[in-house]
């Protein structure tokens, strides 16, 4: 994958608790700051795309209590903490 560098500004402390979350984890702070951002920006998705299921379920749910209720039942919200 290709990589793009760019420069940004944040406060020391900001900047120390990410050399050590990275160090912790085994990562350089360049990898550590690209994962965290990646998983930021994917959320973004991950909580639109729950969004639009909520709504279809809520549509559904007029019409079809059962089905939303194992519709419901059956979503996982698993593996989505942060």
């Amino acid at each position: 994958m290709a990589s793009v560098k760019f420069a940004i500004s944040m406060p020391e402390e900001t900047m120390a608790r990410v050399t050590a979350a990275a160090t912790h984890l085994g990562m350089t702070r360049s990898a550590y700051i690209a994962a965290v951002l990646d998983r930021v920006a994917r959320r973004k998705k991950d909580d639109d795309i729950t969004r639009a299921v909520n709504a279809a379920l809520a549509e559904i749910g007029d019409q079809d209590t059962d089905t939303v209720l194992r519709l419901a039942l059956a979503r996982s919200d698993a593996g989505t903490e942060w």
